[in-house]
């Protein structure tokens, strides 16, 4: 009955859909930052790399609207930039943490020759480096999971973070963020046949999956403790990466996943036997994200996005999300900036 379930589960998965799954079991294989392989025994399909997560700071009361709180655009280099400029040879490249395992915004498609890593997420990195470094191409990505991405940050391993990464009170005490560039919502993802109707009492007693340090996690947990969603909802399904959570969900192991419904969406047009049920309950916004130090390079980020928004977000937006997330739908223009005026 079980193995039923899963191959039932799977079959609409074909082409990206089962790349999905296959890049989520070879993680560990490509693309990896230099991190210490150890066991994580949780049973993931995602990166069992070294027991580092971001860290959550304590909730700020005074913290409003985060993704207001970024520096003014500007063109200028500064030390962070002067750094980059000056590798040599084949490392004269930006180093970008990324996902290759959503579906639109980076991933690799099979059907492609060379599989490169492509998407909503790849097409802006790509545009960074051909402002910073003169040359789209100029870029070494890294692959991490969504429980790394400040700890890659804090490390130095990457310059930067494109990887779906909402902007939040916690982590703006850790890392430095752009200005926003898409805007999205916690939703709820499950199958099409579940009597789950969406972010309500219909979770009761029902099985929900988030990945480690995601705004999701923390959400759910703060919403059951506050009697928001049912005391009865088993949220103990935590896993290093996004993309772990759907697999979870296939083979029935989960009722559930909470995850921004722009990621959402397009897992659900992986596989036509799940559905995004209800309406998204949070505002968030996604941005680059960067060290808390490197003041020029965030700068630089939000000169780029200036551009970017007026003469290539939608073509991009067009070409991978306006699919799943509608044409004229509300995420289709980029968010409006606001600035620190900090000198």
């Amino acid at each position: 009955m079980r193995a039923r379930r899963v191959r039932d589960g799977l079959k609409g998965w074909g082409g990206v859909g089962a790349m999905a799954v296959l890049c989520a079991l070879a993680l560990a294989c490509v693309l990896l930052l230099p991190l210490t392989t150890g066991s994580r025994g949780d049973g993931s399909t995602g990166l069992g790399g070294p027991r580092i997560a971001e860290g959550t700071a304590a909730a700020d009361a005074s913290c409003t609207d985060p993704e207001k709180q970024t520096l003014s655009p500007s063109g200028a280099d500064g030390t962070t930039i002067a750094k980059i400029k000056a590798r040599q040879g084949e490392k004269r490249k930006l180093i970008v943490g990324v996902d290759q395992n959503s579906y639109r915004w980076g991933y690799r498609d099979p059907n492609n020759s060379g599989a490169q890593l492509e998407g909503f997420d790849i097409d802006l990195v790509h545009r960074i480096a051909q402002d910073i470094l003169g040359d789209p191409d100029a870029v070494q990505f890294k692959a991490i999971p969504t429980n790394q991405r400040i700890p890659a940050l804090q490390k130095g391993w990457v310059d930067m973070v494109v990887r779906t990464m909402t902007i939040n009170c916690d982590r703006i005490k850790q890392v430095a963020f752009s200005a926003p560039y898409f805007k999205t919502g916690q939703q709820v993802l499950a199958p099409a046949s579940s009597t789950i109707k969406g972010y309500d009492d219909t979770l009761a007693d029902k099985k929900v999956c988030t990945a480690a340090s995601s705004t999701a996690n923390e959400q759910l947990n703060d919403d059951r403790d506050s009697g928001r969603i049912p005391a009865s909802v088993n949220l103990d399904t935590v896993v290093p990466n996004q993309l772990d959570c759907l697999v979870r969900l296939q083979l029935g192991e989960v009722d559930a996943v909470v995850t921004d419904g722009a990621l959402a969406a397009s897992q659900a047009a992986q596989d036509p036997t799940v559905r995004l049920k209800g309406e998204p309950f949070t505002t968030e916004y996604y941005g680059v994200a960067m060290n808390k130090d490197a003041d020029d390079l965030v700068r630089r980020v939000n000169q780029i996005l200036v551009e970017y928004r007026a003469n290539g977000w939608q073509d991009s937006y067009d070409r991978w999300l306006s699919a799943t997330l509608g044409r004229d739908a509300g995420p289709s223009k980029p968010p409006a900036p606001v600035y620190l005026r900090k000198s």
